[in-house]
């Protein structure tokens, strides 16, 4: 059968005892990265003194292989222990491993998903937005308008909203944010689990000033949901640049922001 194992996201002994049992009775090991895979099943067997089948197999199965790899399986090929790990947390939450789920679907086969290490509940919950809705957006795309749409919508789609940003574009992310929704409140974990876990908790630019150049490390972003919810994808920035009175321009922005349309006016003036 096929089990998806979830693996730490920083702190090694965040591993479940189901994980580890998984990983060591696994005659093929599937892997977002098999040095990576490797290297915690060394930690493993050196800290809790685990004994692992011999002869495993290790397959590398990450995003640019993952769809080619399913189109060549052969449903015998799980008549052995196959374990799915991605690099960190669950595997099909913004990680490879969800296609194999609709192979085993497809075909009949059986498979487990275990529970585990995952960032994004980790950090909701650390927010104290204290809601029970929430929606994950992952990773924006990187650019164009389909990130600008992107944005637009986790903004303003009336929750709790969950992002993941790489430190690369971390600034670039809190420039828009600033831009499009500047009071909402931010709330960002960096490195959760890890030895530097740090919160911070603002609107996008007090973040900016007080996170400074240190954006070294993995991040996720979670957003305050907003009073209003729109499904539009033009955005504050669109309202702007046309050759209307600010008044109007308000008015238009408050539409799709909630935002008092006096304290609008006030910022575009």
């Amino acid at each position: 059968m096929l089990s998806l194992v979830p693996t730490p996201i920083g702190n090694i002994g965040d591993i479940s005892l189901r994980a580890i049992e998984a990983l060591s009775e696994a005659d093929t090991l599937l892997c977002e990265d098999t040095r990576v895979t490797k290297k915690l099943i060394h930690i493993l067997k050196e800290r809790y003194n685990t004994s692992f089948k011999e002869n495993q197999e290790f397959i590398s199965l990450h995003s640019h292989n993952e769809q080619s790899f399913v189109e060549k399986l052969d449903p015998s090929f799980f008549e052995q222990n196959v374990v799915y790990a991605s690099d960190a947390g669950m595997p099909g939450v913004s990680d490879p491993g969800g296609a194999l789920v609709v192979y085993c679907i497809a075909h009949n086969l059986q498979y487990d998903v275990l529970p585990g290490a995952n960032a994004v509940l980790t950090a909701f919950v650390a927010s104290g937005f204290c809601e029970t809705q929430m929606l994950f957006f992952g990773f924006l795309d990187h650019k164009g308008n389909s990130r600008l749409a992107g944005l637009q919508k986790a903004l303003f789609n009336g929750f709790t909203t969950v992002l993941y940003e790489s430190p690369h574009r971390l600034e670039k992310l809190l420039l828009e944010i600033a831009q499009e929704a500047p009071q909402r409140e931010l709330f960002l974990a960096k490195e959760l689990s890890k030895k530097y876990q740090h919160y911070f908790r603002g609107t996008a630019k007090e973040l900016l000033e007080e996170i400074g150049s240190n954006i070294r490390g993995e991040w996720v972003v979670v957003i305050r949901k907003s009073e209003t919810h729109s499904e539009s994808a033009i955005s504050e920035r669109d309202i702007m640049s046309l050759d209307l009175p600010k008044k109007v321009q308000a008015k238009l922005i408050n539409k799709i922001t909630g935002e008092n349309i006096k304290e609008i006016y006030q910022r575009l003036l």
